[in-house]
């Protein structure tokens, strides 16, 4: 038997390929848009790919699946819950799928979504038994998958599902039973997941304040409540994965001259700069979105663009480009001009417009000398943070936003007056001074160290 795992930092996302040595064949398990790096694996280790096996419809990444199977003519599969439209084969509770000596025993988890699955693995050359549990968005490290992305509508009814699922599947299990995730740390899909990315089924039932034994209402409250903001754009990746997502291809560099990207822009493509923050604010062309090439880009790029608005790149080195390109693919912009590829300086011989600034990073302590001695300079502070995290404590006069909600309510700010943003960390708030950016915001302040820093500098929180 064999198992890999493959982990996306920033998006958290982890996927599977297990399979037989012996016979040569595997599947791969919830497979993200980049494919080669599956067929690489799976071509070092001699073995084929006949399954592609998905434990759910994401919300938060868009599957390689269908890119996948036109690559290996393997066929997908999911539970027959998932309402999928495009072609599969569909999965119930207490199916086995072989794979050489290797067994996989589908068990119906439903909580996160209605169709989600556990797959427990057993190596029959050396036991029946199940070894491990690749749990999708069920179980994570130190936490379960969240129930509101499929609507919020439908969260007590599925956080419901998930105290049977607990109960009736997850608990039963041996304590030495591996535990691999759909997600680590840094995905939204929980409140709060471990950094580690594997565990057990023991340690998980001693230590994950999710297996805490609760009452179906008082679990149902727990599961319900204190969630982070939902992933930017998860609506539209949940109805790309229930389609069935393009097929990528290949990623090829597409460079634009300068007249070629203008001709994007005149027919209403975005210009994402992906440059550092440094270059970003000594230079750069009006109207452009400044977001780091960095591992939250996936993350992120969804608060600050429409997801069906053509995209040509501003890159610091044309090797970012299929880095950049899959991070966007994976949460569905894939309409993907090219990237300017002449750069600033041909720009501005050719006498088009750039500019400067737009958004300071400052300390907690100078947005408190300008809210204090500002006088007519005085910024507005927008806390992008969730209700649960605003009502812990915030910046006196802080104006709640959550950073999902920013792009539809930003009529209600005035460009004109000085605004700070503000969140937990810095990190949100980073990308709500883009989206502030794009829209003209004349004074723009990203508060370093968020409100954590705020409080640790001594400063007095509201509540």
């Amino acid at each position: 038997m064999y198992i890999q795992q493959f982990f996306i930092d920033g998006l958290g996302c982890a996927s599977y390929l297990v399979g037989c040595e012996s016979a040569g064949v595997a599947a791969v398990v919830d497979p993200d848009r980049d494919t080669q790096k599956y067929l690489d694996a799976a071509s070092e280790r001699g073995l084929t790919i006949t399954h592609i096996i998905e434990t759910h419809l994401h919300a938060d990444h868009v599957s390689g699946n269908t890119d996948l199977a036109q690559r290996t003519g393997a066929a997908i599969y999911l539970h027959e819950a998932a309402g999928a439209e495009f072609e599969h084969q569909t999965m119930k509770d207490g199916d086995v799928i072989a794979l050489g000596n290797v067994r996989l025993h589908v068990r119906h988890t439903p909580g996160h979504t209605p169709e989600s699955i556990t797959l427990l693995v057993a190596d029959t050359t050396r036991s029946e038994d199940p070894w491990m549990a690749l749990t999708g968005d069920t179980l994570f490290v130190g936490d379960v998958g969240r129930p509101d992305l499929v609507g919020i509508e439908a969260a007590r009814e599925l956080a419901g599902h998930m105290h049977d699922t607990i109960h009736h599947q997850l608990l039963p299990l041996n304590d030495g039973i591996l535990v691999y995730p759909g997600h680590g740390a840094g995905s939204l899909c929980g409140k709060s997941i471990g950094s580690v990315r594997a565990s057990t089924i023991g340690f998980e039932r001693l230590n994950n304040p999710a297996l805490t034994p609760r009452e179906r209402e008082a679990f149902v409250e727990y599961a319900t409540s204190d969630l982070p903001e939902q992933p930017g754009n998860h609506k539209r990746i949940k109805q790309i994965n229930r389609r069935g997502p393009r097929p990528l291809g290949d990623i090829s560099p597409r460079p634009l001259t300068v007249q070629e990207a203008v001709r994007h822009f005149r027919q209403g493509a975005a210009l994402l700069d992906t440059r550092s923050k440094a270059d970003y604010k000594a230079e750069h062309i009006p109207g452009s979105v400044h977001l780091e090439a960095d591992d939250q880009l996936s993350n992120r790029v969804g608060f600050v663009l429409p997801p069906d608005l053509p995209v040509v790149l501003m890159l610091a080195d044309v090797a970012d480009y299929r880095r950049v390109v899959y991070a966007l693919a994976r949460v569905g912009y894939d309409n993907i001009a090219g990237y300017l590829a002449d750069g600033l300086a041909t720009w501005k011989a050719m006498g088009l417009p750039v500019t400067a600034g737009d958004v300071r990073d400052i300390e907690p302590l100078e947005l408190n000398d300008l809210l204090q001695n500002g006088n007519g300079s005085r910024p507005v502070v927008i806390d992008v943070r969730e209700t649960w995290e605003y009502a812990q404590g915030h910046v006196p006069g802080a104006l709640l936003i959550p950073l999902g909600d920013l792009s539809r309510r930003v009529d209600e700010l005035d460009p004109a007056t000085p605004t700070a943003v503000i969140c937990a960390t810095g990190s949100r708030s980073q990308s709500a001074a883009a989206l502030l950016g794009q829209k003209g915001f004349e004074t723009i302040y990203n508060i370093l160290g968020g409100t954590l820093g705020w409080m640790q500098s001594g400063l007095p929180l509201e509540r």
